[in-house]
């Protein structure tokens, strides 16, 4: 088993990737979702990083509190070693000497033999209101601040807790510092009301600090308007879309002209530059394509006209020439045989010009594709049966595609007189449509002799055709079919262009069963 994969399939594969990457690049819905991305990614990125240098200037901070509460207590401790209940009153006045309008100091003991956690308050810098002390012990005793400073009177804490104040606002207790003296365990604690602690992360999460909050506030608003403007164009563009296609496409219109312009219908000042431009547009395409199916049925009367005088001025000659004049009889037969050829020219001509009238403005309605492939299935089973062949149908119903009837009624025409063409005598012509993902693919199916590999792709093209005279439907049905049998090798052709003009995809192979098979694929209708 070969390794390597196909080169047809290596080339599809590039194909796919190359246009993936066009998408990528160049779609506005993928430049809308990179955005989304890195709005969503940066402030991630940004967070953990402005985290991590608040938590060096938290370190900073209770460092110097912690320096600042030892200074203070190494200078109160010869005060304090001497100290008595009697004291006790005056130690309020020790520590406003070391008090500014950034520090604040209280000052707590356990006299010796207390209990672990009876520490009370003696001493504050300045002053405080009782409940804001009581407050402040009860935060100190939740966390068991008190019960370790306690049991050992020998633990130089830093605290970075936050303690609400009866005034309004709060303030930060940055460290406690023990000191051990004959009358008990005194604990010196620093706090700061200043705005460099307040508005800091201390004692709180760093996304509920005002910088934070507030630089999220404004990156928020700012992604949401960005957002917004480009899903408004986003969405602007989308409805631009549907709206050329109501128009252009002729919904509701039995002529196949869509109604309307797109200046008098857009509602987005930025594209009615754009949309006059393509109101002179589908007018000129429009103008194209009348002027196209007008000169297609001019011509065609001009030259049918001189044809059939000809045609008619030959029964004269036939009975006045000798019948056993061989000469004169192969001229005459000649002539009617140009003269046929040259009406199937004709009408081949007049055929050509139409179809590409037909793509220069095609008609997009929709089609309920089911009802009108049943109903063509019905009227061929009796003409297939004329021809001792067997017509196979199997429809799903319900499948809608946007399109034009008179288009789509020629495509399965062509595909079905493709198959006539091939088919052998009590051979079975499959006819059978079904839905794939979002896509409606018609197949059609015989059981003649299949195509050459390297003409698979050639069956597509225009004046290619490899049919048996005489093999085509009667009265002309198909494009190809001409009164003497002849195929001028234009009908899968016409197939082709308009399954591509309505988005689809056409597929010719040779079935493992041995057979033939064309495969039209078309968009379901949204």
């Amino acid at each position: 088993m070969p390794t390597d994969a196909p080169s047809g399939v290596r080339r599809r594969g590039r194909i796919a990737r190359s246009v993936l990457g066009r998408w990528l690049w160049h779609s506005l819905a993928s430049r809308l979702m990179l955005l989304v991305l890195v709005f969503l990614t940066v402030p991630v990125l940004l967070y953990d990083q402005f985290r991590r240098a608040d938590e060096a200037t938290q370190r900073l901070l209770l460092t110097s509190a912690q320096r600042q509460g030892e200074l203070v207590a190494r200078a109160l401790e010869p005060e304090l070693t001497n100290a008595d209940r009697s004291a006790l009153p005056t130690l309020s006045g020790a520590l406003a000497r070391f008090t500014d309008d950034r520090t604040r100091l209280r000052l707590l003991v356990r006299p010796r033999g207390g209990a672990v956690d009876g520490f009370y308050y003696v001493a504050t810098a300045p002053a405080l209101p009782t409940a804001d002390l009581d407050q402040e012990r009860r935060q100190l005793a939740a966390l068991g601040i008190l019960d370790r400073l306690g049991g050992s009177c020998a633990e130089n804490a830093t605290l970075a807790m936050r303690v609400p104040q009866s005034s309004g606002g709060e303030e930060v207790l940055s460290s406690i510092t023990p000191i051990t003296t004959p009358f008990g365990c005194w604990a010196l604690v620093t706090s700061h009301a200043t705005e460099g602690y307040v508005a800091s992360s201390l004692g709180r999460p760093y996304w509920r600090t005002p910088a934070v909050q507030a630089a999220a506030a404004v990156y928020l608003v700012m992604a949401i308007l960005v957002l917004t403007v480009l899903a408004g164009v986003w969405r602007s563009l989308r409805r631009f879309g549907d709206l050329a296609r109501d128009i252009v496409g002729g919904e509701g219109d039995g002529g196949g002209k869509g109604t309307g312009s797109f200046a008098a219908r857009n509602r987005v000042p930025e594209l009615s530059g754009v949309a006059e431009d393509f109101d002179r547009l589908v007018d000129t395409l429009r103008d194209s394509a009348q002027s196209l199916r007008r000169a297609a049925e001019d011509n065609a009367h001009a030259f049918k006209t001189p044809i059939a005088v000809i045609r008619q001025s030959v029964e004269p000659l036939r009975r006045a020439l000798p019948p056993d004049s061989a000469r004169s009889q192969r001229a005459l037969a000649m002539i009617e045989t140009s003269v046929d050829k040259l009406d199937g020219l004709v009408s081949f001509a007049r055929r050509m010009d139409e179809a590409a009238a037909d793509l220069l403005a095609p008609a997009r309605r929709r089609v309920d594709l089911s009802g009108l492939v049943e109903r063509m299935s019905d009227g061929y089973a009796g003409v297939l049966a004329e021809r001792r062949l067997r017509l196979r149908s199997r429809v799903e119903a319900g499948l809608i595609v946007r399109a034009s009837e008179e288009t789509l009624e020629t495509i399965v025409e062509n595909l079905v007189e493709n198959a006539v063409s091939f088919s052998p005598v009590e051979g079975v012509v499959s006819v059978s449509l079904a839905r794939a993902d979002s896509w409606v693919e018609l197949m059609v199916e015989d059981d003649g002799p299949g195509v050459e590999a390297d003409n698979l792709n050639r069956i597509f093209e225009r004046y290619f055709s490899q049919r048996q005279p005489g093999r085509g439907l009667p009265d002309g049905a198909g494009e190809d079919a001409q009164a003497d049998g002849e195929h001028f090798g234009i009908g899968l052709w016409i197939v082709r262009r308009n399954v591509e003009a309505f988005g689809g995809r056409v597929r010719a192979e040779n079935r493992a069963e041995g057979g033939f098979r064309m495969t039209v694929a078309l968009p379901v209708a949204g």
